[in-house]
């Protein structure tokens, strides 16, 4: 598996979910109000999320379930990092920072996070991503010939 790779398609779902959430305060907001709002927001972040995974989880190279739950958990650590940085950059204390995770205020984003730790896996599954026991079999290099990351 490819950390650069990796780390590459994080930033695409960053910068889609930053847009995302641009759009949903726009648009969104003003209509159905802030907790419902959110709510659908994690939907459809959910959607960009699993859109981007479908996308780039061959070339990735996340080829086993412990390589694709090890993608997940890098995905949702930096993502949970980049929420917490950008939300203190704009001037919001931390304890409204959380509040969007606390899911008996009817907040949902502890299950974006879940869906993004199980994105990869769950992309896999739907692109028949084929499995190998312990990565590729011996003699190859990995998917696309040369070292997986140097």
């Amino acid at each position: 598996m490819s950390w650069s790779k990796a780390f590459a398609a994080w930033f695409f779902i960053a910068v889609a979910e930053s847009i995302h959430g641009v759009l949903r305060r726009l648009f969104v907001l003003p209509v159905l109000g802030d907790l419902r709002a959110h709510q659908l927001g994690i939907v459809v972040g959910c959607l960009i999320i699993f859109g981007i995974a479908l996308a780039c989880i061959r070339w990735i190279g996340a080829t086993t379930l412990v390589m694709q739950l090890k993608l997940g958990a890098f995905w949702t650590v930096l993502m949970a990092a980049f929420e917490v940085g950008l939300g203190l950059a704009s001037g919001y204390p931390l304890e409204r920072i959380l509040l969007d995770y606390n899911i008996s205020e009817g907040r949902l984003m502890v299950l974006g996070m879940l869906f993004m730790l199980f994105a990869p896996w769950l992309a896999a599954r739907v692109r028949a991503v084929r499995q190998f026991p312990a990565g590729p079999p011996q003699g190859k290099l990995g998917p696309s010939g040369g070292s997986d990351d140097t």
